[in-house]
């Protein structure tokens, strides 16, 4: 039996592409095993939405070849997806796959094999107009499984590199959607995490014959689907519809991921963000105002071009105002190719590290007092069917975010369970299980 290993760097997506392209190598006869261990395939599945995921995409890529010099070694995603060349330069690559063409990996690699040059099978995703349909049954997770609704962004950001690696706009059938969720309820996943590049976007495409909330709607009623939780979505695309069924469906997990980038206004319209910390604000105190223990998290950029100290310290109040249950701090990444990159007024790296490192202080304070906030209150916990490596402990989350460890038996693990919040300890709250 040949053995394929897989490494992902990127985001939630990468995370379910990989794992749609272990479920086509499964059933073509594979066994998969660790990317550390020796194999006879290795795919790395990469990012490029910073400068940092490129340069570790190349990094991984010749650790696989050194690893086992026979092995057919395969770059795909977003980075051959925007730089063909630059990949098939890195010595050891015989095969590259942009972001789409992933369904006849098994095929290409096979392929590989028998070439005498690296094999370019990286398409023109600006010309793709149909999602790639490549249904997950397993996930790495054993509790909890990714469903993927979307690919593509047509919004180009002036930073972002994403719409050019991933093309326009293009969502998944609703009865495709709705046929792998019932998959994943039968193979015991308790939540399903609608994932996307752009997930509020979801049936734009086709004149909003089917939306996001439509998608939800015929999700909630699933046998065994306790909860399903939205991985990122505009605050702009977050309307009165949506909002009322996440305070009023039990199932509909009370965390919204609304991406910021900045908190100041002059930086947003410079980002060709669709929105000012005005509006911004104004949703979030809706939201809240009908889902007051809702977690709002959100994503943040500092160092974009042109942003002053000034920019910067409007920027930290208004995080600070809003009170974010969690904050994931990004440093701008010049792109080729993306209209910040020809911006003159760079920022130096070492003003945007300590921009950075000042809003993660932040992050972990606001992320401290919004946990505080549940001790000595009863919530509901997935727990995962393994312990933590360092506390022994069953470990899950609450449905609005919420890290929980609780010191049971194993007959808990993958349970859905009501559990009294007794203490904070480290980044995790303690509790214990209410029969």
């Amino acid at each position: 039996m040949k053995r394929v290993g897989f490494y992902t760097l990127g985001c939630k997506v990468n995370q379910y592409d990989t794992e749609s392209m272990i479920n086509l190598f499964k059933e073509a006869g594979y066994e998969i095993v660790d990317f550390n261990t020796e194999a006879d395939v290795y795919i790395i599945n990469t990012c490029t939405v910073t400068h940092q995921g490129a340069s570790k995409s190349r990094k991984i890529t010749r650790r696989a070849k050194r690893r086992n010099p026979e092995a057919i070694v395969a770059v795909v995603g977003c980075y051959p997806q925007v730089s063909p060349e630059e990949v098939l330069e890195i010595e050891g690559i015989d095969l590259i796959v942009g972001t789409e063409g992933r369904k006849e990996i098994v095929s290409l690699v096979e392929e590989a094999v028998a070439a005498t040059k690296p094999l370019d099978y990286v398409q023109d995703v600006m010309e793709s107009d149909i999602f790639e349909e490549i249904p997950i049954t397993e996930s790495n997770e054993r509790t909890r499984a990714s469903l993927k609704v979307q690919e593509g962004c047509d919004r180009f950001c002036a930073y972002c590199i994403i719409p050019y690696t991933r093309g326009s706009i293009r969502s998944r059938e609703l009865t495709e959607a709705i046929a792998e969720a019932k998959r994943l309820a039968e193979n015991g996943f308790k939540e399903i995490v609608l994932t996307g590049i752009h997930l509020g976007a979801y049936g734009e495409e086709r004149e909003k014959k089917n939306n996001l909330n439509t998608l939800i709607k015929e999700l909630l009623p699933i046998n065994g689907i306790e909860r399903i939780r939205l991985s990122s979505i505009e605050a702009t695309e977050v309307n009165e519809e949506l909002i009322n069924m996440i305070a009023n469906e039990k199932k509909l997990c009370r965390h919204l991921h609304l991406p910021l980038q900045s908190g100041s206004d002059k930086v947003l319209e410079a980002m060709n963000r669709e929105y000012t910390t005005t509006e911004y604000a104004a949703k979030v105190e809706k939201i809240r105002n009908k889902i007051p223990e809702i977690a709002i998290t959100t994503d943040v950029m500092v160092g974009f071009p042109g942003e002053t100290d000034e920019n910067f310290e409007t920027t930290y109040e208004f995080i600070k105002e809003i009170g974010f249950s969690d904050l994931h701090v990004f440093k701008y990444s010049k792109r080729e190719g993306t209209p910040a990159a020809n911006l003159s007024n760079q920022v130096h790296s070492k003003v945007k590290k300590k921009r950075s490192a000042k809003l993660r202080e932040l992050a972990k304070s606001m992320a401290v007092d919004y946990r505080r906030e549940f001790i000595g209150k009863e919530l509901d916990v997935l727990l995962e069917d393994e312990r933590n490596h360092q506390t022994n402990l069953l470990t899950g989350l609450t449905d609005n975010y919420l890290r929980v460890m609780v010191d049971e038996n194993d007959k808990y693990e993958g349970q859905l369970v009501d559990v009294g919040l007794i203490r904070e300890a480290e980044d995790y709250l303690i509790g214990e299980i209410i029969d």
